[in-house]
């Protein structure tokens, strides 16, 4: 009786899950099956399969002038967020008054609408006289979309860290930069890659707040978002199978070094307390 209760509530358990996955994953599919069609124009029905859109997105110099801008951008703020996520984590762990407002204030640019915050860089910008571009604009609006998530990423793992570890060698003679140096950046190494990695995917991706500073430059969605506009390219479906192969390598790196990280810091607690 209770087994036959709970059949209808599986079954509908089942629907749902496959309705939300086939929602997420459904237009991707869409999208690499466009990716091969054979059609000048972008969508149904299918007429015939061809690697040409991929060999015309492979000999277009502007879409790989773009990737390589935003390759560079998302390098460099992905590191410059991870460092300042670093440091702020870090600055958490002491007490100091007003603690309490640094991670509200830190998640804030999660919170605000990405056309909010791009409007605002340009106002911010335009009125302090610096000039729009891919390393001007386009990097402060992408550090400050990446940092949260950085900070996210890197606190739970610094707040758990074993002072334990520092008290000792500071006991011994080290000073705070050496226990950092020798103790604590070994431990979080592969916890600030993944964030490295983890950021890099957001600066990669990331379009509204980027369009309204970068000026005439053009990122990788950028490029793409203008393609679109001026003209529906038939190759913008391989286009955006390439872009989206691109992050989720990434992603997969930074999930795989993370649970990596996880392993280790696992691994050293056991020890301890045995």
């Amino acid at each position: 009786m209770l087994g036959s209760q709970h059949k209808p509530m599986a079954l509908w358990l089942r629907l749902y899950a496959g309705a939300f996955f086939g929602f997420l994953y459904l237009p991707i599919a869409v999208l690499v099956v466009l990716s091969f069609n054979n059609s000048a124009v972008i969508g149904f029905p299918l007429r015939g399969f061809t690697l040409g859109w991929y060999q015309q997105v492979f000999s277009d110099s502007n879409f790989f002038t773009a990737l390589l801008k935003s390759f560079g951008v998302g390098m460099v703020s992905s590191v410059i967020a991870t460092g300042l996520a670093l440091m702020a984590a870090l600055g958490l762990r002491k007490r100091f008054r007003g603690q309490q407002w640094v991670v509200p204030v830190m998640l804030m640019p999660i919170i605000i609408p990405g056309i909010v915050s791009g409007a605002l860089l340009l106002v911010f910008f335009g009125i302090a006289g610096v000039p729009y571009g891919l390393w001007t604009g386009a990097l402060v609006a992408h550090v400050t979309w990446v940092l949260p998530f950085a900070f996210l990423t890197l606190y739970p793992r610094l707040s758990a860290f074993d002072q334990a570890l520092e008290e000792a060698a500071m006991d011994l003679g080290a000073n705070p930069w050496v226990v950092f140096q020798r103790i604590v950046f070994p431990l979080i190494r592969p916890a600030v890659i993944a964030t490295v990695l983890f950021s890099f995917t957001l600066s990669f991706d990331e379009f509204v707040r980027t369009l309204f500073v970068i000026g005439a430059e053009r990122t990788t969605p950028v490029y793409l978002w203008v393609l679109i506009v001026e003209q529906t390219a038939p190759f913008l479906p391989a286009a955006g199978v390439i872009i989206m192969l691109i992050s989720v390598a990434v992603a997969a790196l930074g999930f795989w070094v993370s649970a990596r990280s996880s392993q280790v810091t696992d691994q050293s607690a056991s020890a301890r307390s045995r």
